[in-house]
């Protein structure tokens, strides 16, 4: 795989399971989520289930029978905004290649997170990772979300590059989706909540353990 170089005049990133480790959020979401709903004892193995299922759009209903889905959504969702300030930890080694990656191409990041861009900006100062991203695309951003390629185009529109010379990195489906929908290369990683096997049925570009990868992969 070392023999493929791609080469980028943008480089865009997902953020939770890319940039940063999201586990513990989604751990805290799902359980108070579940106490609102009137039950304690949380099966930690759909922690990361439901997340994939919300990320694609797909029903959450039959691993919560007979539960209110809509007040778990609530509390949910409600939860993981929240926890994502507090709980959320920089990939190890994100900083150093991040600082790698901006000598070689501009970089902005885009996430589904529906929250306003500056508290993602705010985090990312936090993580002292803000001075590499140029632009920041949230879900509050009045873009269809991801695999909709809306963001993308926007995003490249902002750097003023073309999105066929741009990189998308990201740890879902609908990441390399939303990448192929836009015509820019895909980078799968494999650092968040999606197997392997969940990511090569989507035929990205390259499939890295994690970003800290990406430099030996550009030209």
């Amino acid at each position: 795989m070392r023999d493929k170089k791609l080469k980028a005049k943008g480089i865009f990133f997902d953020l939770d399971g890319t940039i940063v480790d999201s586990r513990q959020a989604y751990v805290a979401a799902l359980k108070a989520a579940f106490l609102s709903v009137g039950q304690k004892i949380v099966d930690i193995e759909i922690a990361t289930e439901i997340p994939k299922r919300l990320e694609q759009n797909l029903p959450i209903n039959d691993m919560l029978q007979g539960i209110d889905v809509q007040k778990f959504l609530n509390v949910y969702l409600t939860t993981w905004y929240q926890a994502t300030a507090t709980k959320t930890e920089p990939i190890s080694g994100v900083s150093e290649t991040l600082e790698k990656l901006s000598k070689k191409a501009k970089l902005a990041l885009i996430t589904r997170r529906n929250v306003p861009k500056q508290d993602v900006i705010h985090e990312m100062r936090k993580l002292d990772l803000a001075k590499y991203f140029q632009h920041v695309i949230t879900g509050r951003d009045k873009c269809n979300p991801k695999p909709s390629p809306e963001a993308l185009i926007r995003c490249a529109e902002k750097l003023d590059v073309k999105v066929s010379e741009c990189i998308f990195v990201g740890d879902s489906v609908a990441d390399v989706r939303a990448g192929k929908n836009a015509g820019a290369k895909t980078v799968a990683v494999l650092s968040g909540i999606f197997s392997r096997k969940e990511l090569e049925k989507e035929k990205p570009d390259l499939i890295l353990e994690n970003v800290n990868q990406l430099p030996d992969f550009l030209e």
